[in-house]
This record gives structure tokens, sequence and C-alpha cells, in this order.
């Protein structure tokens, strides 16, 4: 994309980056109190059964996310204009979510500015290798790749250990205000969590909270996981990156049904969002609609979605994704050049 084009399309979505302090206050309305409203119905249903209280708390979980995206605007200072207001209003909703405001804010920006460059991955995304460095890795980090790559790891454990240990856990030389604030939302949790059991058991705690976060976590992993890890998805060496394109043709447009657009606050127009970070989720479809170049992004599906369930490995070469059935040929030859190449070492030294 050239450089003229590339300033038009960021001067089309300008206008959609201010945000507009009712539509705010409206979005906080309609998502926490439903969530503690359908908390409590959870809770005084255990008198009735236990299943429609695993189904209250699966709708609550919905609202989690919701919870999440307002604040995801937050750390990029697109939900309010006023900063102290997102910073306030990300801490609160960190405490919901389990998600450490100012270190998540911090991988998230570095996720955003390195989004498809195979040089600099590693710090807030998806654990992605290539063919050529799965090969040549060593049997045991193959094996921790394939584990994490397993949908039952990924989707299944993800969410616990990503609430109980990576959100709780500073980096080493972080900062005092990351740090302090890691530490304020890990109090507020333990104080809130303490209470809760205190007064309804831990049994009910349990099974509400449990079924919020363990839903909420799996959902929150796949919308990451989908809306890059796609079959044309955008990957290129530092050399060749650019960000325009990485946010367009590496970051898809989820397009879901109503109902769950409208609960994962419009997250699904991601090429918007890496465009243009600072567009609050509630005018990302307006930015796309007003947009045509916006229009050429990949668009999926909820059908469509599943396939990337089983990309494993990206294929520089071919530029797409492929499984690890596809590659075993090339680890089988790797193998047997290597047994070669020592049995000529052997033979050579005697």
């Amino acid at each position: 994309m050239s450089r003229e084009k590339t300033l038009a399309l960021r001067k089309n979505v300008k206008p959609f980056e201010n945000s507009e302090l009712n539509k705010s206050i409206i979005q906080l309305i309609n998502t926490i109190p439903p969530f503690f409203i359908l908390w409590f119905l959870a809770y005084i249903s255990l008198d009735v059964s236990v299943w429609l209280t695993v189904a209250l708390s699966v709708i609550a979980a919905g609202f989690v996310v919701r919870v999440f995206i307002i604040f995801h605007d937050c750390t990029h200072g697109s939900f309010f204009k006023n900063k102290k207001a997102n910073d306030i209003t990300g801490t609160i909703t960190g405490i919901i979510t389990l998600f450490a405001y100012e270190k998540w804010k911090r991988e998230h920006n570095i996720h955003h500015a390195t989004s498809g460059n195979l040089d600099k991955r590693g710090v807030g995304d998806i654990w992605m290798m290539t063919v050529d460095e799965y090969i040549e890795a060593t049997p045991m980090k193959r094996l921790s790749y394939r584990l994490y790559r397993n949908p039952i790891v990924m989707f299944g454990l993800g969410p616990a250990l990503l609430f109980l240990v990576s959100n709780r856990i500073n980096r080493k030389g972080a900062r005092g205000k990351e740090r302090n604030n890691t530490y304020l939302i890990n109090i507020s949790v333990v104080a809130i969590y303490a209470l809760m059991i205190w007064l309804i058991g831990w049994q009910a705690f349990a099974i509400i909270q449990g079924t919020i976060l363990f839903v909420a976590g799996s959902l929150g992993i796949w919308l990451f996981y989908v809306q890059h890890q796609f079959e044309d998805s955008y990957f290129e060496d530092e050399s060749e990156w650019d960000y325009v394109k990485a946010a367009i043709e590496g970051s898809s447009y989820y397009k879901l049904p109503r109902v769950l657009q409208w609960v994962t606050g419009n997250i699904g127009f991601h090429h918007v969002h890496h465009l243009s970070p600072r567009v609050p989720n509630y005018n990302l479809e307006k930015a796309h609609d007003s947009t045509p170049p916006l229009h050429q992004a990949t668009t999926i599906n909820l059908r469509k979605s599943l396939e990337s369930i089983h990309f494993r490995l990206f294929d520089e070469d071919n530029k797409s994704f492929v499984n690890f059935k596809e590659i075993k040929h090339l680890l089988n030859n790797t193998k047997q050049n290597t047994k070669l190449n020592s049995k000529n070492s052997t033979f050579e030294s005697k």
C-alpha cells in the first residue's frame, strides 16, 4: 500500500477516534450492573437447580467478556477522553475480569506495534512458530508447542493459567506504577473473593464464579486467537513488515450474529481496531462501514472460524498456516539427515 493511500485511510478513520461520554456511560450501565444482577440470580437459583445456576453463570460470562472490552478500550485511552478516567475504570474492570491493568496495557500496546512481524513475536500474542522454527527446534520444545496449541490446553487450561498465574505476576524489571497496579488488583481480588466465600460458602462461589471465569476466559482466548490466526493472515519479516498491511490483512473481520457482536463489544471489527486503536468499541462498526478500503479485510463467520483450530504452524514460503500432519515428511527427512550426518561423523572419527 502506497504512502498516499495509507495516509488517506488513516484520515478517513480519524473522525471515529473521538470517544463520546454519554455512549461510554451508557455502555457501563448496560454492562456492569447486569453482570452483578445475573451473578445474584445465579446464586439464588441454587435453591431451584444447579443447572439453572450454571446457565445463568454462562450468560454472566458473556457480560464479563463485554466488561473486558471496556477494560481493553481503557488500556488504549479510547473509552474516555480523560486519562485518569480511563485508568480508574480500567483498574476497576481489571478487578472484575482478573486482568492487571497497567501490565496488560504495556503488553497489549507492544502487540499492536508488532502484530504480524515475525521478528518481534513473543509479547502480548499467541505463541506461533514457523515451519522452519518447528523443524529446527529441540524435541522438548516441539512437545511444549504441540501441547500449547492443543485446543484442550489452550481453551481448557488456558483460562486458569491466565487468571491464576500470568495476570497475577509482574514481569522482571516492571516499573513501580505497573507493579503497584498489579498488587492493588491482586489484593482487591483476594479481599472480594474471601468476603464472597465467607458470605455464601466456597461451594456456591466456586460453581458460579468458576463457571463464569472458565467460559469468559475460553471465549476471550478464542477471540484473540481467531482474529489473527486465519488461513491467509499477514506475517512478514521486519524488512518487509508494514503496519497498515498488518492491520488490514493480518486482522480479520469476524462477522458475528448481532447478539454476539453486542456481547463482544464489536471487537470482531478487529482490522479497524488494529488500524486505529483509539477508536472506541462503539465506533468500530461505523468506521468500517464508512471506509470502503476496510471492506477488503478477510471476513470470517462462525463456521469458517472453526477451521482455524487446525492451524498450527505458519509456512513462510506459502504465506499460509499448516497443521502438524502436513509437515511430518519434512520432520522425518530432517531426522534421517541428522542420523546420517551422525553416522558419517562417527565413521570419519574412526
